[in-house]
């Protein structure tokens, strides 16, 4: 049996291919990767906001998923939209890495708490809005592509610093670049942030979905994932929205804190809700509905509009 691996080119991406590859080898299973180009690698000249949140960085491996021309696609967890077409499903999420944000320089003495202004490079909304609420004092400026590229950028001087998630930062051994390990009460992750899923059609083979949650899900990530991409879900939220959620397991409770903040750092809305492992979506939904009944309907509304125009 071969199962072949769907992944974006990036190194990063392909770190995380290789990764799900030697855990299937470890497991006996026969394996070919496939490196597939997205929109979200082609379109680097314009904010993911600008381009669309649905299906930035899957469409193309989605598309090849449906054809068969691969099994399962790999993605980070955090990229992969919240409502996937019903031909699709998730048969896997690895155990998530530390959650955090990092701040990223070569000035390691930096810090966002120093009063000191400077420059971060960023691409994402819900950074953006989160540095706008609690730093005011920090400019941006906006920077697609991958980690290596964003490095590059940096070192010829368009910032002083990157914000990142650790994971990212940490599997491609930059850690020695780390100025600072962001709070995760103020930096709250986007949602699956962490953990790399495993994307495959609905039509797959049984054998191969079994072989697939046996040899990859780590089944606590999997329950906390659960209930965060049921927060996003209800909220209609994607990529280009600066909502954030993360949950925690602890014995059979979930622990979820999540949020949105407006484009403008003025309002910030967190609310946190605990509940059963048993039901996380569930619980994912109860938190949306009461993010919702306190204001989070509106800022979304303000935000769509904002990002239409």
């Amino acid at each position: 049996m071969q199962i072949k691996i769907g992944t974006r080119g990036s190194k990063l991406a392909l770190w995380q291919a290789y990764h799900i590859e030697a855990l299937l080898q470890q497991g006996g299973i026969d394996t070919k990767i496939v490196i597939i180009e997205t929109k979200g690698d082609k379109i680097l000249d314009r904010s993911l906001s600008k381009i669309g949140s649905k299906g930035v960085f899957t469409q193309e491996l989605e598309d090849q998923l449906r054809s068969g021309d691969i099994d399962i696609a790999v993605h980070s967890a955090k990229d992969l939209q919240s409502n996937l077409d019903a031909d699709f499903e998730i048969s896997a999420f690895t155990e998530r890495e530390k959650a955090n944000d990092v701040l990223v320089s070569h000035n390691t003495s930096l810090s966002l708490n120093s009063g000191e202004t400077f420059v971060v490079g960023t691409s994402s909304t819900r950074r953006i809005a989160i540095l706008k609420h609690f730093y005011p004092h920090i400019k941006t400026v906006d920077m697609r592509g991958n980690l290596q590229t964003r490095l590059k950028k940096l070192e010829d001087g368009h910032c002083d610093a990157l914000l990142l998630a650790y994971a990212g930062v940490h599997r491609m051994e930059y850690d020695d670049k780390i100025a600072e390990h962001l709070k995760l009460d103020e930096f709250t992750p986007a949602v699956g942030q962490g953990s790399v899923a495993i994307e495959n059609a609905v039509s797959l083979a049984e054998d191969k979905k079994a072989i697939l949650k046996n040899l990859l899900n780590h089944e606590p990530t999997a329950t906390c994932l659960r209930a965060e991409r049921a927060f996003l879900n209800r909220l209609h939220g994607g990529c280009s929205i600066p909502v954030f959620g993360l949950a925690t397991l602890s014995a059979d409770q979930i622990n979820i804190s999540g949020g949105i903040v407006s484009l403008d750092g003025k309002e910030l809305i967190r609310l946190n809700k605990s509940g059963s492992s048993s039901t996380p979506e569930h619980l994912g939904f109860a938190l949306a509905d009461e993010l919702i009944a306190s204001g989070a309907d509106r800022i979304l509304s303000e935000i769509r509009l904002a990002q239409a125009q």
